[in-house]
């Protein structure tokens, strides 16, 4: 059994809110990059050379990617041999948003009632935190601030079985035709396909955020699925920031799970091109 403080987990938290916030992932600044050589509509270029001129410059200058510096999103991946000292898990991550965006100078963007518009509890927590069990004494935090623009064009289907694979590509890219350019293309779409309401959400969100973008995935059928999607997305000349061209989105990852016989849930959570998250390990 390993001891781990939860002073260890706040400091570690408060410095990936704000590492995230800085620095764009490896993986989504080669994507981008090579979007950039594909496109051939020159506004587009020219906007794709803009997010990444923007990418460079937020480190150098300590100014964040987005000025929606997002609500925090926490998986947190805990080892069944670790023994958290002096708090819990929640309370450790909550006081690391709270340093972090202080620290920081981050916009804080919560509201503690969504119906009180005047309720922002100033510091930017909550965070919501996932939580998995795995083997080990380790603990895996992924830190990720999502913004209200892209996440505003999230959406959920419980299809009918009969709609079938047809029916999930035609709703994801209806959803994405209609979103337009209020989500900030080049736009990360990750996909929850089967389980239940709240699990096809779940999965949606994991997709997004934790798979390297443009990783397939490892099953051939819904790798399939992910390059039918991203085809027939990117064919809606919606492009960069909704203003023409090639590339709406960088890459699609469905995820999967078993689900009743009469359901097929199908969740969609939409990542703008400031796709930021950073995952430390204690």
């Amino acid at each position: 059994m390993r001891a781990l403080t939860v002073e260890t987990i706040a400091s570690a938290v408060a410095s990936a809110c704000i590492e995230a916030n800085l620095h764009l992932p490896a993986d989504v600044v080669t994507a981008l990059r090579a979007a950039a050589t594909r496109e051939t509509e020159p506004l587009a270029q020219s906007i794709l050379a803009d997010i990444l001129e923007n990418a460079a410059l937020a480190p150098e200058t300590g100014l964040p990617l987005c000025q929606d510096t997002g609500l925090v999103v926490v998986f947190a991946e805990v080892g069944q041999d670790v023994h958290l000292v002096g708090g819990s898990l929640n309370e450790a991550i909550n006081e690391g948003v709270r340093r972090g965006y202080g620290a920081g100078y981050l916009r804080k963007s919560v509201l503690a009632r969504p119906l009180d518009r005047a309720s922002n509890t100033g510091d930017n927590r909550p965070a919501i935190t996932h939580v998995s069990l795995v083997e080990g004494e380790g603990l895996r935090l992924t830190v990720a601030p999502k913004g209200g623009g892209c996440e505003n064009m999230s959406a959920l289907w419980m299809l009918t079985p009969a709609q079938g694979r047809q029916g999930v590509i035609d709703s994801v890219v209806a959803h994405i035709r209609e979103a337009g350019g209020r989500p900030c293309p080049p736009l990360i779409l990750g996909v929850g396909l089967g389980g239940s309401f709240e699990q096809a959400a779940i999965l949606a969100k994991r997709a997004a955020i934790l798979r390297p973008v443009g990783q397939p995935n490892a099953e051939g059928d819904l790798r399939a699925v992910e390059e039918d999607i991203l085809a027939a997305v990117n064919a809606t000349g919606i492009g960069p920031m909704g203003l023409g061209g090639r590339t709406t989105a960088l890459a699609v990852h469905v995820e999967s799970n078993p689900c009743h016989i009469a359901s097929l849930p199908l969740a969609l959570n939409v990542q703008c091109h400031s796709a930021r998250h950073k995952t430390v390990d204690l």
